[in-house]
C-alpha cells in the first residue's frame, strides 16, 4: 500500500500559499510611540486595529519578531468560533453566573469579525457554515443527545458519510471558517492602511521601566511607549508570571490533495461545516475553497521544560498516526494523498479559556491562554486590554473571566509529570466509555483540564 505520506511537504498549507505579503522592515534606531504592541499574530493585530479604530490620532506600533502570522495564528484549522470560553461545557464549569453574558458577547464579537472583514475588504474565504460536532463511539451520545442542534445516526450521515459517526449537535451560527493566513495577511494590511507602523523581524529582547512609559528593546533600536500590550502566546517569555499560568502544547495537522467531484459525492458535507468529534482526544477536520480537507488534533504534545523549536513542528509519529484515523473515518477516499505536514504551539492555560492581566503599574497589558480557539477569541482579548490600558473600570475589566486567573501549573519536573498523567488518563477515558479516573475527577474539582 502506497504511503498517503510520501510526498506531503513538512510545511505549513495555509502559509505556504501565492500572495503572502513580502516582509516589512526591521526596527532600525529610537522611537517613541504612544502604544506598542509585541506580536503580530491576530491578538496583537487585532489589538493595533482597535485602537487606531477607538482613536486614530493614537500613534501604534507593533514589533513582530518574525513575520505577521507565522507562528499559531497562521497555523490552525481556521475555526473561528464565537465561544469565548473553551465551548460552553467548559464555561459552564468555569463561569457558570456569567456565562449567559460571556455568550452574548461571544456572539456578537463574532459578527463584529464578520463586519471588519466587510469593511476592511480582507479575501480570506469567511463562510459562516457553523460547527457540527460528531460522536464516534457510544458513550459520547449522551452529552450530545440532549442539546440543541441534535442530529440521530441517520441525519448525521445525510450531512457528512462516515463509518464512524453515531450522531452529532451542529451549532449552525456560532462558527465560521476562514483562511488563517490570508486572515492575518488582511488585518496587517488595515492596520497599515490607518496609519500603524509595523516592523516584521524586531524581536523585542527586553521590557524595563523609563521616563514617561516602557522601554522596549530590540536587536537595533529600543521603543518607548506609554503603553504596552503583550501579545505572543506561547511564544513570550517577556513577562516572568506567564510562564506560571501557560504552558506551550503542540498541535498537528495534515493536508490532503484537492477531491475529485467523486470522492465529494462519497462522503457529502455539502454544508460545508467545520467538524470535530465528541472525543476527550478529539480531531478537527474541515474543507478548504479549493476542496482539500484539514486533518488534525488528537495527540497534544508537551515537551519537558516547555521548549520550543521549530524541529518540533514535525512529528513523524502523530503525522502517520493522523493519517490512520483519517483512513478509518473516510474509508470511501481510499488512495488520497497528503500534500501537507505541520505542527506548531498553542498557548494553553488550566482553564481552557483566556485570561488577562496588567503589569508595570498598569502600563502593560497581557492576555494568553487561548488554548487553541484564539481565532475568534482574541478579537475580544484584544478589547480587553485595551480597557485595562486606560485604568478606569469597564464592563468587560469587571468581568470574573478578566478579574480571575486560571489555577497555575507547578514548575518543573512536576509539571511535566502532571502533564503526562493527565494525557495518559484521558487516553484511557476514551477506551474506556468516557469512565474518568481519580486524576481526572480531581482535576475536575479543582476546576483543571488538559484535552488535544
Amino acid at each position: 500500500m502506497a504511503d498517503p505520506l510520501a510526498d506531503a511537504a513538512p510545511s505549513c498549507y495555509w502559509l505556504s500559499q501565492d500572495g503572502a505579503p513580502p516582509a516589512l522592515d526591521p526596527l532600525a534606531g529610537p522611537l517613541r510611540t504612544d502604544l506598542a504592541v509585541i506580536g503580530a499574530g491576530y491578538s496583537g493585530l487585532w489589538t493595533a486595529l482597535l485602537a487606531k479604530e477607538r482613536d486614530p490620532a493614537r500613534d501604534v506600533v507593533v514589533l513582530e519578531a518574525g513575520t505577521a502570522g507565522w507562528a499559531a495564528s497562521g497555523r490552525n484549522g481556521g475555526f473561528v468560533s464565537a465561544s469565548l470560553t473553551h465551548g460552553y461545557e467548559n464555561g459552564l464549569r468555569h463561569f457558570p453566573s456569567s456565562l449567559p453574558l460571556l455568550e452574548e458577547l461571544g456572539r456578537s464579537n463574532l459578527s463584529d469579525i464578520a463586519s471588519a472583514i466587510v469593511r476592511y475588504d480582507i479575501d480570506c474565504a469567511w463562510e459562516l457554515t457553523g460547527e457540527l460536532v460528531v460522536a464516534t463511539a457510544p458513550w459520547q451520545l449522551a452529552s450530545l443527545s440532549s442539546a440543541d442542534g441534535f442530529l440521530d445516526r441517520e441525519a448525521v450521515q445525510a450531512e457528512v458519510r462516515s463509518p464512524r459517526f453515531l450522531g452529532g449537535v451542529w451549532d449552525r451560527t456560532g462558527c465560521a471558517m476562514v483562511d488563517p493566513a490570508r486572515l492575518v495577511w488582511g488585518l496587517r494590511r488595515a492596520c497599515l492602511s490607518l496609519g500603524v507602523r509595523i516592523f516584521e523581524n524586531t524581536p523585542v529582547l527586553g521590557i524595563s521601566s523609563s521616563r514617561g512609559g516602557l522601554r522596549l528593546d530590540t536587536p537595533r533600536g529600543e521603543v518607548t511607549a506609554r503603553h504596552v500590550a503583550l501579545a505572543t502566546g506561547a511564544h513570550g517569555k517577556l513577562l516572568q508570571r506567564l510562564q506560571h499560568y501557560v504552558v506551550p502544547v503542540y498541535d498537528y495537522a495534515l493536508m490532503t490533495e484537492p477531491l475529485t467531484a467523486a470522492q465529494l459525492a462519497s462522503i457529502g458535507w455539502a454544508n460545508r461545516q467545520g467538524l470535530g468529534d465528541a472525543a476527550n482526544q478529539f480531531h478537527y477536520f474541515r474543507r478548504t475553497t479549493d476542496d482539500r480537507i484539514l486533518w488534525g488534533g488528537y495527540d497534544a504534545v508537551y515537551y519537558r521544560g516547555g521548549r520550543i523549536s521549530p524541529a518540533r513542528d514535525q512529528r513523524e509519529e502523530t503525522f502517520q498516526r493522523l493519517a490512520r484515523h483519517f483512513a478509518a473515518t473516510f474509508p470511501q477516499l481510499d488512495g488520497i494523498r497528503f500534500t501537507h505536514k505541520w505542527g506548531g504551539v498553542i498557548d494553553v492555560c488550566s482553564r481552557f479559556s483566556p485570561f488577562y492581566g496588567i503589569a508595570y503599574g498598569g502600563r502593560l497589558a497581557y492576555a494568553a491562554g487561548y488554548t487553541g480557539l484564539g481565532v475568534g477569541a482574541s478579537r475580544f482579548g484584544a478589547n480587553v486590554m485595551l480597557d485595562l490600558l486606560t485604568g478606569q473600570p469597564t464592563d468587560l475589566t469587571r468581568l470574573e473571566m478578566v478579574r480571575r486567573k486560571p489555577v497555575p501549573f507547578p514548575p518543573e519536573p512536576v509539571r511535566n509529570g502532571v502533564i503526562q498523567l493527565t494525557r495518559w488518563s484521558i487516553a484511557r477515558a476514551d477506551r474506556d466509555n468516557g469512565r474518568r479516573n481519580l486524576w481526572l475527577r480531581t482535576l475536575d474539582r479543582l476546576g483543571v483540564g488538559f484535552d488535544s
